[in-house]
């Protein structure tokens, strides 16, 4: 498995400690890591691929305690390898496209608790994601704060 750095042999220690549900701010591990290695610049990779399915079993574990990365993470992939056209590996395809077809249940399933507006953007854009509406699961991540979002409805409305 490769990714932006090179062998992806690091990656699966780092995918272990998502089971713990760690803080996803800014640097914090193993967060900042696995961004910087498997999404770099929206480029994805084979280790991405093989990410996803971990990062959605983790989720599933318990959804409602989730941080929004969670849902951000598979979503980003998935909207990373539609722009630039990137063929899953025949190996990792099935559990991959099986771990995105799991996240609109796993958001409904975090319904159940207050959602912060990034929190609700990352959720939409897994589910558009898993449902093939790339582009909207993208416009979905930019509508991250309410500021934003009125930006965006202003400027449809003056269209």
């Amino acid at each position: 498995m490769q990714h932006a750095y090179g062998k992806a042999g690091d990656i699966p220690a780092l995918l272990e400690r998502l089971h713990e549900f760690p803080k996803s701010e800014g640097e914090a591990e193993p967060w900042f890591t696995l961004w910087s290695a498997l999404a770099h610049q929206g480029d994805v990779y084979t280790a991405s691929f093989a990410a996803v399915p971990h990062v959605v079993s983790a989720l599933a574990s318990a959804p409602a305690r989730a941080e929004e990365a969670f849902f951000r993470f598979p979503a980003w992939v998935e909207i990373c390898r539609a722009k630039h056209q990137v063929e899953v590996p025949q190996d990792l395809k099935a559990a991959y496209f099986e771990a995105l077809a799991r996240l609109p249940s796993l958001v409904a399933q975090a319904a159940s608790r207050p959602w912060e507006p990034g929190f609700a953007a990352c959720a939409l854009s897994a589910v558009a994601a898993a449902q093939g509406h790339h582009a909207v699961a993208e416009a979905v991540l930019e509508m991250s704060t309410p500021q934003i979002a009125e930006e965006f409805i202003e400027w449809v409305s003056n269209q």
